[in-house]
């Protein structure tokens, strides 16, 4: 399972009230709970200040709050683990940009090697697709992986 159809739903929810811009956040999990957290994408912020080092907006970009960022590693320091990090693509297809797997990794591995990568098309602020990748070692990139989604009260 990568995400239950509450957790779908919420993040589709998010992609669409966020367009123009990109939407973010993680789904985190300890042993059988699991929690969804909505992160707050401040690109655009970042470009209004610095557009030089933040040539792109939030609507083809994300950069998770810092405050989010602690949250998450709050939760961590709990036992959760990043089971996924999703986004959205504004106007474009759900694909895994060479945007994307920069930003997954550190230096030649990737940050959360185990992490599901899920990205939410939204084209005229209507869901288009959503696609999920997983780090496959061997090609050395993310791939497509089946999105399996199941009941949340299966979950």
């Amino acid at each position: 399972m990568i995400l239950t159809r509450d957790e779908l739903a919420a993040i589709q929810t998010q992609a669409v009230e966020e367009y123009p811009a990109e939407s973010c956040g993680v789904v985190v999990t300890r042993g059988a709970e699991r929690r969804l957290v909505r992160c707050r994408n401040i690109q655009d912020e970042l470009h209004a200040r610095d557009p030089e080092h933040h040539p792109r907006d939030g609507r083809t970009a994300y950069y998770i709050d810092p405050q989010d960022l602690l949250r998450i590693g709050r939760l961590e320091g709990e036992g959760f683990a990043v089971a996924v990090i999703y986004h959205s693509h504004v106007d474009a297809g759900a694909y895994f940009s060479p945007t994307d797997k920069r930003q997954a990794m550190l230096g030649d591995d990737p940050a959360y090697p185990d992490t599901i990568y899920v990205v939410t098309s939204v084209v005229s602020g209507r869901v288009e697709a959503v696609q999920a990748f997983r780090w496959h070692g061997p090609e050395g990139d993310f791939l497509p992986v089946t999105l399996d989604v199941v009941d949340s009260r299966s979950a």
